[in-house]
């Protein structure tokens, strides 16, 4: 029974380990959140093909539209790749939860192989 024990936690230790080591994947939560660089520069020029001529966008607005959009491209990716290490992170203390487990319950039956049920108290030398 006790090999069943420590078979089970190892076997739980793997599973959690091979989760751990996954390849993420980074999931776009809005229709927003899907559009690129490639989409942006659609949209950039199809505002520079049907502004109005007489009263043109100025050079200031366009570089902080580029410098807003840059921007916000950096946040997405950061907010994205903190999401990653936080559940890599959760993950690794679900790991070390069950190593923990595994290891006291290994001891536990190690000691009731040996037929000790706790360790002999350590006397002072006086």
């Amino acid at each position: 029974m006790t090999i069943t024990a420590t078979t089970n936690s190892a076997s739980v230790l793997q599973d959690t380990l091979d989760q751990l080591n996954a390849p993420s994947t980074i999931s776009r939560e809005s229709a927003a959140a899907a559009l690129d660089s490639a989409d942006f520069l659609m949209l950039m020029t199809a505002q520079l093909a049907n502004q109005d001529p007489l009263e043109p966008q100025s050079n200031e607005q366009m570089l902080a539209q580029l410098a807003q959009f840059s921007s916000l491209e950096n946040e997405t990716a950061s907010k994205a790749t903190l999401d990653d290490i936080a559940d890599k992170l959760d993950a690794l203390i679900a790991a070390q939860e069950a190593a923990t487990a595994a290891t006291a319950a290994a001891a536990a039956a190690a000691a009731a192989a040996t037929g000790e049920t706790s360790l002999p108290a350590i006397t002072d030398i006086a």
